[in-house]
């Protein structure tokens, strides 16, 4: 917003000061072409005034006469010099044809007037750096107040177009201060003309957002009991036809197998719609994140044992703003990260501590690890390292580490992957802004 103020400002002042400028130079070659006119009368007043002088007095001849020592005059009458100021030397100062004209001496440059009256010719001369600085000075003083008010001028611009853009400014800080989940209409108390059709606009699409987003709850709401429902008939139909078919054990364990998958699945992309800032509502209370962890680790280790990994935690009491679920579900994907690509008989190590203001989580796998190139591709949703058919032969969907993502996003938490304490595997290390 100062940006646009800024541009409006400076570019009018700009023009404003452009126009003063040029008027001024017009108005200053104008008023010193009319005070060398003014100058030059001036001069023709006193060569008459001299002529008259001397034409009541021919005989008035004699010692230089002491003017003005920025006047100078001469008076010749049959070629002869017949009178002169102190300070006009004794040779012509000008031509004898009437008019004006230039000429150097007593080491100025000065303006002559050359003029015939009586049979005599009276040269007067003035000094033209007087004459110039006299009309400077008063060409100066009358630009001197239009200088002066550019800078009230600009002021007065600035206050104007601040004014002027405070419905805009209003309009921008309500926008700003909207949360995530805040599609209500925008204010349209009194509002400019201009900005009443952007208003319209913009409450318009938040309404049709409001109902996109109703509707997306909806799907999300139906299709978590529409898609659960049938994939738990599915599985107790399963144990039921594994204790009838006993002879083809092998089949049934592969289509229980990917009966699971799709249960994984369906509960990852529902995580995944839930973690959304967009749709995130919970309000956040101080949580143990060392306990959280604990009990995570405990509803993971059936899995972790069923491989014969071995699982270490660290840590003591660190607290954090969160809600339990949304946390819960960021170590449940991690822990299961390492369960599912470190080995049979493979490592996993936890631990929280405290850096400064932060609690850092970290959880460590002695797995094959992943290639630099690709330490920020795995939490593209739907990206496995080495494809889907990954060297670990596990099954799964590529959502687990975007849900991650997304959970250290809502908690504006970094997250940085690198190479585990192990002799292989990998690290994925969080910092959480601590409670205190």
């Amino acid at each position: 917003m100062n940006s646009i103020r800024i541009f409006l400002v400076s570019t009018i002042l700009a023009l404003v000061t452009l126009f003063v400028f040029v008027s001024a130079l017009r108005g200053y070659e104008s008023s010193m072409l009319q005070a060398e006119q003014l100058f030059d009368s001036q001069l023709k007043v006193t060569a008459r005034l001299i002529a008259r002088i001397h034409a009541d007095n021919p005989d008035n001849q004699g010692s230089p006469v002491d003017l003005d020592e920025n006047i100078a005059f001469q008076v010749w009458r049959d070629g002869q010099l017949v009178a002169r100021s102190s300070n006009a030397p004794e040779a012509a100062i000008a031509k004898q044809q009437p008019g004006f004209g230039y000429y150097n001496f007593a080491g100025y440059r000065w303006r002559t007037l050359s003029y015939f009256s009586d049979d005599q010719w009276v040269m007067a001369a003035e000094r033209s750096d007087i004459r110039f600085s006299l009309a400077e000075n008063v060409i100066t003083k009358s630009l001197l107040p239009t200088l002066i008010g550019l800078p009230v001028l600009g002021l007065l611009i600035w206050l104007i177009v601040t004014r002027g853009m405070r419905p805009l400014r209003n309009l921008a800080r309500e926008l700003s201060g909207k949360q995530a989940d805040d599609l209500r209409p925008l204010s349209t108390v009194l509002p400019k003309q201009e900005l009443a059709q952007i208003i319209a606009s913009t409450n318009g699409l938040l309404q049709r957002l409001e109902s996109s987003l109703q509707r997306e709850k909806q799907f999300a709401s139906d299709a978590a009991h529409e898609l659960r429902t049938p994939i738990s008939s599915l599985k107790i139909q399963l144990h039921n036809m594994a204790q009838d078919l006993t002879e083809h054990p092998q089949e049934i364990a592969q289509i229980n197998q990917t009966a699971n998958q799709l249960e994984h699945v369906v509960e990852q992309i529902l995580a995944l719609y839930r973690s959304s800032p967009d749709h995130y509502n919970a309000q956040f209370v101080p949580l143990d994140l060392s306990a959280l962890t604990q009990d995570i680790i405990a509803e993971e280790y059936g899995s972790i044992e069923r491989k014969g990994q071995s699982i270490e935690f660290h840590g003591d009491s660190q607290f954090i703003l969160g809600d339990r679920f949304s946390l819960g579900t960021l170590i449940h994907n991690l822990l299961g990260n390492a369960n599912k690509y470190t080995p049979a008989g493979g490592q996993i190590l936890v631990s929280v501590s405290r850096d400064s203001d932060a609690v850092v989580l970290r959880v460590e796998d002695s797995g094959p690890g992943i290639a630099e190139d690709q330490y920020q591709r795995v939490f593209q949703r739907f990206y496995r390292v080495g494809g889907d058919r990954h060297q670990s032969g596990e099954p799964g969907c590529g959502l687990g580490l975007a849900i991650v993502k997304r959970v250290a996003d809502l908690y504006q938490a970094s997250i940085d992957v690198g190479p585990s304490t192990f002799s292989s595997g990998c690290a994925f290390t969080l910092r959480f802004k601590a409670a205190n």
